[in-house]
């Protein structure tokens, strides 16, 4: 049996103990449900907030993952749009050869083809040496697979350095060189009938170059649009895990405050009545 002496009151000690621990349950009730999070602390939960920031760490990894795809969507639209240029130029190139081939040009009006035909092979050429992304030339062969590894150009994705979570750009693409030595249009000439001739075949060959560099890029870019829905929903998922382990159950930590509350109210009785009990055997005595 649990007594009490003058000088140590035993049930107002224990009443005090009792009334510490559940001012401190009341607080932590608090501080979860004002900040909306179950572990604020290690010593909440331990194993719980351990896996919690490794789930935050792969979010935080994984939301970076989403922003570089987007850059390289950047990049291939860039690539795209400076290759649908060149088809349009090497279009041109064709009809003007078609023109040349007719033998009732004179050679006046086939020198003046032969200027604009110079004219759009050095912008062909222009927009080979000049299209660049964040100063990174694109049609100059640099994200041909022959480049060397150190130069190629891979977009990271993943939560680590594993090949399944770069994705590389020169293999993906394989884009050589589109200028107009590269294509083999660097010497059109329609000065004569079979010069044109000659001209429409090589105008062919580079227009399908260029048709299969745009349908790689489109492929490239539809397989990162992909890639963007599911990194997604992974964000999602692990989202939701994280906030499974980390945030509050508002609803049950409500219930566990008033539950707290009346506990505590409960204490702070018991110690007055304990000190009231020690008093008058004060009184008594």
């Amino acid at each position: 049996m649990t007594t009490n002496s003058i000088f140590n009151n035993t049930l107002s000690n224990t009443a005090q103990k009792f009334l510490d621990i559940n001012t401190r349950r009341v607080g932590q009730s608090i501080e979860r449900i004002s900040s909306g999070i179950r572990v604020n602390r290690a010593a909440d939960d331990v194993a719980g907030l351990a896996i919690s920031e490794s789930l935050r760490s792969d979010i935080r990894v994984l939301r970076q993952g989403v922003r570089n795809l987007n850059d390289g969507i950047s990049l291939i639209n860039v690539v795209e749009g400076a290759l649908n240029e060149q088809s349009g130029a090497v279009i041109r190139l064709k009809e003007l050869a078609t023109q040349g081939s007719s033998e009732t040009l004179g050679a006046s009006e086939r020198q003046t083809l032969n200027l604009e035909i110079a004219s759009l092979v050095a912008e062909i050429d222009r927009i080979a040496a000049t299209t660049e992304f964040n100063s990174r030339t694109l049609l100059d062969g640099s994200l041909a697979q022959s480049v060397q590894a150190s130069e190629q150009i891979f977009i990271q994705i993943g939560t680590d350095s594993q090949s399944a979570s770069r994705i590389n750009l020169n293999t993906e693409l394989n884009i050589s060189a589109s200028n107009s030595t590269q294509l083999g249009i660097n010497n059109l000439s329609v000065s004569t009938c079979k010069d044109a001739q000659s001209a429409l075949d090589d105008i062919a060959t580079a227009l399908e170059t260029l048709n299969f560099a745009r349908g790689g890029a489109g492929a490239v870019q539809n397989r990162f649009v992909k890639s963007l829905g599911t990194l997604t929903v992974a964000i999602q998922n692990l989202t939701a895990a994280d906030s499974t382990l980390r945030d509050a159950d508002i609803a049950e930590e409500l219930a566990l405050l008033t539950r707290n509350q009346i506990i505590a109210m409960t204490s702070i009785s018991m110690v007055g009545q304990t000190n009231l009990a020690g008093q008058d055997l004060l009184d008594i005595l």
